[in-house]
């Protein structure tokens, strides 16, 4: 948890990245209309797991590593 509030700003960007592709491959093609259109979850998944991925493991460019705690 000290992680995550340590680089709030990185890890806010990779939950609104996950955020917007599942919106885009996700939820946009259910809510369409068109019954041809289908979500892509082979693509969207792994995306969505790469943003949350980086948001909660990168740092802040403004975080020493002494000051969130890195070895």
């Amino acid at each position: 948890m000290t992680k995550l509030l340590a680089s709030w700003k990185t890890t806010l960007v990779g939950v609104l990245g996950a955020i917007a592709t599942a919106i885009t491959m996700i939820a946009l093609p259910i809510l369409d209309g068109d019954p041809a259109t289908s979500p892509a979850w082979g693509e969207a998944i792994p995306l969505i797991l790469t943003a949350l991925g980086i948001g909660w493991f990168a740092r802040d460019d403004d975080k020493s590593s002494e000051s969130v705690g890195a070895k």
